[in-house]
């Protein structure tokens, strides 16, 4: 009788083993469990730590309720200004619902993977191309707020979406750097164009200084002198200031004969004769050194006389 009864509290204590087996679950901190009893849910959702079910009646499923990093697939679009583009992203999202999101979806990732390429393919064609470079910002949160309403009726909320790379064409990209290289082109000639209005302007004012003090002008020739007298230099350059030029006319121009008031009061007064012309002169002392040459013979003999003094005029 007593084996009987020892027999027995083993098989007893074997079987609420097994039994204790089955129905013992761990749920883990980032987890929670939600339970189906029957097929139907039941309203407490097991919290982490050691749970019990009973075992062929319930289910545990376990939902993980981190963060989730989900890359979204580049997705190729028309933007809004014709170019065509490739672009991917990724989303961050979490379970805050454990019992929503198994009831409300089948599968909550793949629904968020399909609901975001769909929300990006529509973003792309309501944006430029200057947005998607530049604005990226804006765009994000766009693309969050498409996200997040229909996945609140999951049980799911999107922490954060985030636009990873755009690629575009060959040959748009040599376009905009054509545009680039253009605009920093034009900003460096309008940068130089401003200088050179800075510099004439202080250069006027210079100039109006040196015209008050002329030896200003002087000392900046020298200045000028010694500057490129540093350079170890063959030649020398020196400016010529063109007052310097000026002063040296009016001092050679002579002046203007003055007009005698005798001539207008008193009679009038007889003339100096006249100063014989170039030609009576040369003539004159052509003759004077033909009288004083004389005949000398040639290489051949021959004796050669003076050519004849042209006939003075009035002769």
């Amino acid at each position: 009788m007593i084996e009987e009864l020892l027999v027995a509290a083993a098989g007893a204590a074997a079987a609420m083993a097994v039994y204790a087996g089955a129905a013992a679950r761990v749920v883990k901190q980032y987890e929670r469990g939600v339970v189906f009893r029957f097929g139907r849910l039941r309203d407490d959702v097991r919290t982490p730590g050691f749970t019990m079910i009973v075992p062929g009646v319930d289910r545990l499923h376990k939902v993980n309720m981190q963060i989730v990093t989900m890359p979204v697939p580049a997705q190729e679009g028309i933007t809004r200004d014709n170019v065509t583009v490739r672009v991917d992203a990724v989303v961050y999202f979490k379970v805050v619902d454990a019992a929503e999101a198994l009831i409300r979806v089948e599968d909550y990732k793949f629904a968020v993977s399909q609901m975001a390429q769909t929300s990006l393919r529509s973003i792309i064609g309501k944006s430029d191309l200057d947005d998607l470079l530049s604005n990226r910002e804006k765009l994000n949160q766009g693309l969050e707020l498409m996200l997040d309403s229909p996945a609140i009726g999951w049980g799911v909320q999107i922490d954060r979406v985030e636009i990873k790379d755009v690629s575009l064409p060959e040959t748009m990209k040599r376009s905009m750097a054509r545009q680039a290289e253009a605009d920093r082109e034009r900003r460096a000639r309008v940068i130089n164009a401003d200088a050179e209005l800075q510099a004439s302007k202080k250069l006027a004012e210079a100039a109006a200084v040196m015209s008050d003090q002329p030896a200003a002008l002087q000392l900046r020739l020298l200045q000028t002198v010694v500057a490129v007298a540093a350079e170890k230099n063959s030649t020398l350059v020196l400016p010529f200031p063109v007052e310097l030029l000026r002063f040296l006319e009016r001092s050679t121009a002579g002046p203007s004969a003055p007009v005698t008031e005798a001539s207008a009061a008193g009679p009038a007064v007889a003339q100096a004769p006249s100063t014989p012309s170039v030609s009576d002169a040369y003539l004159k002392g052509a003759a004077h050194a033909a009288e004083g040459v004389e005949p000398v013979g040639d290489l051949t003999g021959a004796s050669v006389e003076p050519a004849p003094s042209p006939p003075e005029e009035g002769a």
